[in-house]
């Protein structure tokens, strides 16, 4: 289970982006965290995949509480989430060929030689011909690269996937192919996902449960069980 108790995230010691956030996902279970933009879906994450450190609260993996964040969490639980961004572009490496881009977590633990068949494996499930794994992210479209980027989160076979904001920035077949790919994964490996967004049709058709987070990010307004 991926918990989330009473969190409370800001930056810089500013205002609470943040207060009180609590929701629990069971392992093969798919939750949706809708909201509008600026309500801190996108923070949420962040502290789900133990990049952002909360002023308050306790995020917790299978029991075990998180106590470090970032590179300095222990490699068993950073390896056990992977995330998609929002805007591909913001998040990979302009200097590396698709291909590095995607095995790049497997040569940072230390797992280099699972790299080829990994990437044959990944770009085949989320889409992406051998030709365009030698390309560069100038060298593709938008939806290429989130194919790419997605294929790096699940390289390492994480247990929970964060998926934030994950088609805002692509058209419908491309999201479409995205979402199933991400769903055989859940369903072939027993990840928990949670989806982050703001398109309602979407995450209730994905998620079995999906909760509606305040405007000002201070409240839970609504849980839906689809």
């Amino acid at each position: 289970m991926l918990e989330l108790r009473s969190i409370t995230a800001s930056y810089d010691r500013h205002a609470p982006v943040v207060r009180d956030f609590s929701l629990t996902i069971e392992s093969g279970e798919a939750v949706g965290l809708l909201g509008p933009s600026g309500c801190g879906k996108s923070t949420i994450a962040r502290v789900a995949a133990l990049l952002h450190r909360p002023d308050a609260g306790t995020l917790l993996l299978d029991g075990e509480p998180v106590r470090r964040w970032r590179h300095r969490a222990p490699r068993t639980q950073r390896t056990a989430i992977g995330i998609v961004f929002q805007q591909p572009r913001l998040s990979a490496d302009p200097r590396l060929r698709l291909t590095d881009l995607i095995a790049a977590p497997l040569r940072a633990t230390g797992r280099r030689d699972e790299a080829p068949d990994r990437v044959t494996e990944l770009s085949t499930t989320v889409g992406l011909t051998p030709d365009l794994l030698t390309r560069r992210p100038h060298e593709v479209s938008d939806g290429q690269l989130q194919r790419a980027c997605l294929a790096r989160a699940l390289v390492l076979r994480p247990r929970w996937l964060i998926c934030d904001e994950m088609t805002a920035m692509l058209d419908a077949s491309t999201s479409a192919a995205l979402v199933e790919a991400v769903e055989h994964y859940r369903a072939t490996t027993g990840a928990g996902v949670l989806a982050v967004g703001h398109d309602q049709t979407l995450l209730r058709r994905w998620c079995g449960r999906t909760t509606q987070w305040g405007t000002h990010g201070i409240t839970v307004k609504a849980t839906v069980a689809e």
